[in-house]
């Protein structure tokens, strides 16, 4: 979704700041009927290059005057935008000062930018400030508890001295002698005085010994609630959050406010216990009468906050980096053996009294039960295991390890489990586990944290089989423990549920997510009629993911650009690219990968009119190794077609629907011109993509419409016999 039509979803305060945005600086009319032309260029590299500027200026004005054009010949003048007054708005203010126009609409976008964030930050902060409200309020109530721990410790003291004193038998003696014998009656009384108000005082103990019990058992109450909120609703779901991100999804996935969370209920929590020890040890010490009314009810309480400890604690240490080859970056969870990969781990309750105190070691496949059921399922061990320190040597200042060396090596022997359990090699989940061991303070726990499901591959061959199985358990396998055998019978998955991770992977190769044609093409090959898509279908016997994945590989190495900008429909049968082409102008072409090409092709198709007959040609795919010597851009500008006895030409006009070529490829052209370049004397001769003009022009039938239509391929053949030197890669001559 483009920028601005983001914008325009937003509530009436916000958009207030857009329109403050563009008063006096820009007109908001040319900034909404251009947003997708203005969005598509790099206004910030305009602001600092004068000919970037000057190339982005006029790419607006190319669009502005082609829109004026379209509309008088669809006699919409008058009904449309002033597209002729917007472009009399840029000649005039911005034709002599390009970058001024960069520099406006750089900041501008920036700006947006901002609103859409402070948006997306207004979303989420309810949430956010409810719990740290209440950790707030948690932290108010033990400071309290702990300054009427102090106060009920002041009066002990007190009471505890007077007591002393007036049982001290030789103090009272000593206080009679001095004291003349008429007067003894009102020492007597005065003894009785100080007796009763021991009384009044230990009352008052009693009474704040009660008040402290109430209040601790508030605090106990507030804290269960909110370390229920921190492990069974916000860790869990930053736990999907991350196994969503590591195929594709554009997530947050920050650590911060569990972190800072984690740490200030497990100090509260420590704080409660020590609270909660003191007041034991009071009834201990002075050995009150009620002694026996309260010790009883702390004990409880104080267990009740050492058990909230451990839940805390068993949480805190998550996997924050899950595990990653330096080779398939996008690609995290598939691991090859006797390669090394990283893994990280970090403790959330980032107290510095934990600092150097735990060591972390990892442990491969601990607990799984397919170890043990599953028929030849493989056994593995990590071949550099030593511990690690949790420590604070990090940017961030966290409480991490890092494994940066871990590699698996296999055992010689596999399980006997069950025949009907077997599952393949790509199809085996596996966990890498970590473990420590917890003390401090009476507390003693083992702390285990587990990686997302794992695959093992022992050949490169292995990784694209290997990505369809960790997305099938990314989507199925939504919370802990999770489903290892998942691939012993795999679940089918609803088209809406793959269609979302199919286009998160176009975006993290491509830059864009796939649009609701090119999914409804995908859907047309693999869902079936309850819109379901089963395992077998997209991983096995079509074989469609080996299909998609080629083409995400051609996107990742060569055609990211043209993919972000939107410019390849991509995903068209052969039958609806006939349907899109017949009614166009003569030359309008559109670019869609090859259906035939597992390795990754792509092939443009145009149409031509011809004494009343519609003919869609396509060309031969372009693969992998060709666009690695000729950009696709470049084959689209060259490319002609050659009639006997007469001269070549490009029949590519329009990119579909109607957005002239060089418009729409000119930026991303990086073969200027013919022959216009030497080196050492000799005219440099680039490759020329060029067909044979077929005659007379073929259409597909309807019912060929499955098999790619080459424009003559024999023609091709001897043309390359012929004239090598036409086909022949740039490169230097020879000395």
């Amino acid at each position: 979704m483009a920028q601005w039509q983001k914008l325009l979803r937003l509530d009436r305060g916000l958009q207030s700041r857009v329109i403050q945005l563009y008063e006096g600086r820009f007109p908001r009319d040319i900034r909404h009927w251009l947003c997708s032309q203005i969005e598509s260029h790099n206004w910030c590299l305009a602001a600092v290059d004068e000919g970037e500027a000057r190339a982005c200026f006029q790419s607006l004005l190319e669009y502005l005057e082609e829109q004026r054009e379209r509309s008088a010949r669809e006699n919409t003048m008058l009904l449309g935008p002033d597209y002729a007054g917007m472009r009399d708005y840029l000649l005039k203010n911005f034709q002599d000062w390009p970058k001024n126009l960069a520099l406006i609409l750089s900041e501008c976008l920036k700006e947006e930018k901002k609103i859409l964030n402070s948006a997306s930050e207004e979303q989420a902060q309810p949430k956010v400030t409810h719990l740290d409200s209440k950790i707030n309020h948690l932290k108010s109530l033990t400071l309290e508890i702990k300054k009427q721990n102090k106060s009920l410790e002041d009066i002990y003291e007190g009471l505890e001295f007077i007591q002393d004193a007036c049982r001290d038998q030789g103090v009272t003696e000593g206080m009679k002698k001095r004291v003349p014998v008429g007067q003894h009656f009102g020492l007597a009384q005065s003894l009785a005085n100080v007796e009763e108000k021991c009384q009044k005082q230990a009352n008052i103990i009693t009474q704040k010994k009660q008040m402290l019990l109430q209040s601790t058992m508030n605090i106990v109450k507030v804290a269960e609630e909110i370390v229920q909120t921190l492990t069974d609703v916000e860790l869990p779901a930053w736990k999907r959050r991350q196994q969503l991100s590591c195929i594709g999804s554009p997530v947050n996935t920050s650590l911060e406010d569990l972190q800072s969370w984690f740490s200030s209920v497990m100090e509260m929590l420590l704080e409660l216990r020590e609270q909660l020890q003191k007041l034991q040890q009071q009834d201990r010490k002075y050995n009150s009468a009620e002694v026996s009314q309260f010790s009883a009810p702390l004990e409880e309480i104080e267990k009740a906050a050492s058990s909230l400890c451990i839940r805390l604690l068993q949480s805190a240490l998550v996997v924050e980096k899950q595990p990653i080859m330096s080779k398939l970056a996008q690609r995290p969870l598939i691991v090859k053996t006797g390669v090394r990969f990283t893994v990280s781990v970090r403790f959330l309750a980032n107290l510095p009294k934990f600092k150097y105190q735990f060591k972390v070691k990892p442990v491969f496949d601990k607990h799984v039960e397919e170890d043990s059921t599953t028929k030849g399922f493989r056994r593995f061990s990590v071949s550099k295991d030593d511990f690690k320190v949790l420590d604070e040597d990090t940017p961030g200042g966290g409480l991490v390890a890092e494994f940066c060396h871990m590699s698996l090596k296999e055992a010689k022997v596999k399980s006997k489990g069950s025949p009907e359990t077997h599952v393949g090699v790509t199809e085996e989940l596996h966990l890498v586990n970590f473990v420590t061991d917890f003390r401090h303070a009476g507390l003693e726990c083992t702390i285990e944290a587990s990686t997302l499901p794992v695959v093992v591959i022992s050949s490169s061959n292995q990784v694209g089989s290997a990505w369809a199985s960790i997305m099938w358990c990314s989507v199925l396998c939504t919370s802990e423990p999770m489903n290892l055998s998942l691939f012993v019978d795999p679940p089918p998955l609803k088209w809406t549920e793959l269609s979302q991770v199919l286009s998160w992977q176009f975006l993290t190769v491509g830059q864009r997510e796939l649009d609701e044609n090119q999914l409804a093409d995908l859907k047309d090959k693999l869902a079936d009629p309850d819109d379901l898509v089963h395992w077998t279908k997209f991983s096995k016997d079509d074989n469609a993911w080996i299909w998609i994945d080629g083409i995400l590989d051609l996107i990742k190495k060569h055609l990211v650009d043209l993919w972000r900008d939107g410019l390849i429909m991509g995903f068209v049968s052969r039958k609806k690219t006939l349907a899109l082409l017949r009614e166009k102008p003569n030359g309008t072409f559109l670019l869609r990968f090859s259906e035939s090409s597992k390795e990754g092709a792509i092939t443009f198709s145009w149409v031509e009119h011809i004494n009343g007959d519609t003919h869609v040609h396509a060309v031969q795919p372009c693969v992998k190794e060709e666009l690695s010597i000729i950009c696709l851009a470049d084959v689209i500008n060259l490319y002609s077609l050659r009639a006997q006895n007469c001269a070549s030409s490009n029949p590519l006009v329009y990119l579909y629907p109607d957005i002239p070529k060089d418009r729409a490829f000119k930026r991303f052209y990086r073969i200027t011109g013919h022959l216009n370049k030497t080196l050492n004397g000799y005219v440099l001769r680039p490759l020329v993509p060029m067909s044979m003009c077929p005659t007379p022009p073929p259409s597909p039938p309807p019912e060929t419409m499955e098999v790619d239509v080459n424009v003559t391929p024999d023609v091709f053949e001897l043309l390359e016999e012929l004239f090598p030197e036409i086909f022949t890669a740039e490169r230097p001559p020879a000395p």
